[in-house]
């Protein structure tokens, strides 16, 4: 006999995919939020040399992930073969050239500039992360993804730029996408722990021979009380707790659905600098959240079916680290 709708044995059948559907994709929407005040942070240190403080935070940030994963009694496996490339490449990409990037950027180029081509990367997800999971893209991320990112630019708005600064908010866009996209190869064997920890430690390594190289060691003598405690709180809530939360849902959900999150970074640099008395946000603002929840809700529920249906990848057979 066919279950009624009344039937308790059938009616709940929804309620714990979406429970599970949303402990999967809070971590990522902490980390992007995090991610989103750093804007504000990151304001106090534009007057500081740009690759030591910098060096100094993954450093921080590579001993606090370490120290976690022993006392969790995490394992950190050693990268082999092409994982040390993918590793680096994240590094390289997501810490050390995003950063050039966008303070490069805004020299030629409005912030509003820099921050609506970040805010670009869900569609690039939505396309990539799934062919690198030997997936097919899903209808409803594909739908949702300019949806997000029509909302993002409402927030940031427009700006004035010249050639140079497209091509600096271009790179900053691949970059950030390589930060994701990079790590789905690898996420399977070292789980977010240990991906964020080899990519961290390595873009540490890199930021330390470009100061020796380009800038002067002595030269944080010069950070003030104030610009110190921004390297600090980037070092832990942006670094490395952002990047662990990010990476959980990267793994557990796949890098296109994860990609939509990034539209709330914008939502929350513009909470951020509202409550540092960056003023009340204005109506574009207010609109672009609205089209965002949109997007955000099209997107990541659970029940999209991809085209066609996929086998299972790697990175969800595989166990995650907690």
């Amino acid at each position: 006999m066919k279950p009624s709708a009344s039937d308790p044995v059938a009616a709940p059948a929804s309620a714990p995919a979406s429970a599970s559907a949303f402990r999967e994709l809070l971590p990522g929407v902490i980390g992007m939020v995090l991610v989103g005040s750093s804007v504000t942070v990151s304001r106090s240190l534009s007057g500081a040399p740009l690759f030591a403080p910098q060096a100094v935070r993954y450093a921080a940030a590579a001993v606090i992930l370490f120290v976690l994963a022993r006392a969790a009694r995490v394992p950190l496996l050693r990268p082999r073969g092409r994982e040390w490339l993918w590793l680096a490449g994240i590094a390289g990409s997501g810490l050390v050239l995003f950063n050039v990037a966008v303070v490069r950027g805004v020299a030629h180029a409005e912030p509003a500039v820099i921050a609506v081509a970040v805010a670009s990367v869900p569609v690039l997800l939505a396309l990539v992360g799934p062919l690198l999971e030997r997936q097919r893209p899903s209808r409803r991320v594909l739908l949702a993804a300019p949806v997000v990112v029509a909302g993002a630019v409402l927030v940031e708005g427009t700006g004035r730029t010249d050639a140079t600064g497209v091509g600096w908010a271009a790179l900053a866009l691949v970059c950030e996408a390589g930060f994701t996209l990079l790590a789905v190869p690898v996420l399977g064997r070292h789980g977010a722990w240990g991906v964020s920890v080899h990519a961290v430690w390595l873009g540490a390594v890199m930021l330390t021979g470009l100061t020796v190289l380009v800038e002067r060691p002595d030269s944080l003598t010069a950070l003030g009380p104030g610009q110190w405690a921004a390297v600090g709180y980037l070092a832990v809530m942006v670094t490395a707790v952002a990047f662990l939360l990010w990476y959980r849902t990267v793994a557990a959900v796949g890098a296109g659905r994860a990609g939509l999150l990034a539209g709330l970074a914008p939502l929350a640099a513009a909470g951020a600098g509202a409550a540092s008395g960056g003023g009340v946000p204005g109506p574009a603002v207010w609109l672009g959240l609205a089209v965002v929840v949109a997007g955000l809700a099209l997107g990541v529920r659970p029940g999209g079916a991809p085209l066609p249906e996929p086998e299972p990848t790697a990175v969800e057979r595989l166990p995650v680290s907690p």
